[in-house]
């Protein structure tokens, strides 16, 4: 699975050219596409405040995808993901530690351009 972070959102609401294409190739393979709970709103929050044909083709992608949870699994992972970042020295910000352990605890591969995510211990991520 394939689990956008967003990042990734912005970018396919902007309309970027790869970033369509990546969403084309990966259904085309059969791929199951998602995002942490997490994500969808973050970028829904740009997406109601510019509102218009924004909105509209934010809100029509994020329904294409699987919105993934955050429940309890996903909260024990974000505790252990954090306590990780703080021995390390390298803390997460709060919808960071959020999406990386939603995307984590799904065994997804986050598709993001935030570096931060490099450092988060078992997270597959596709960096562009």
């Amino acid at each position: 699975m394939h689990c956008f972070d967003t990042t990734f959102l912005i970018d396919y609401a902007r309309g970027e050219d790869w970033a369509v294409r990546k969403v084309a190739d990966l259904l085309s393979a059969g791929e199951r596409l998602a995002t942490p709970a997490v994500a969808a709103a973050e970028v829904l929050v740009g997406a109601h405040y510019r509102g218009g044909r924004v909105l509209a083709k934010t809100l029509e992608f994020l329904e294409r995808l699987e919105v993934l949870p955050f429940e309890i699994g996903e909260a024990t992972e974000a505790g252990r993901l954090g306590a990780e970042a703080l021995r390390r020295g390298t803390p997460l910000s709060g919808n960071d530690l959020l999406v990386a352990a939603t995307s984590r605890h799904h065994r997804g591969i986050l598709v993001t351009r935030d570096k931060v995510f490099s450092h988060v211990a078992g997270l597959a991520v596709e960096a562009y």
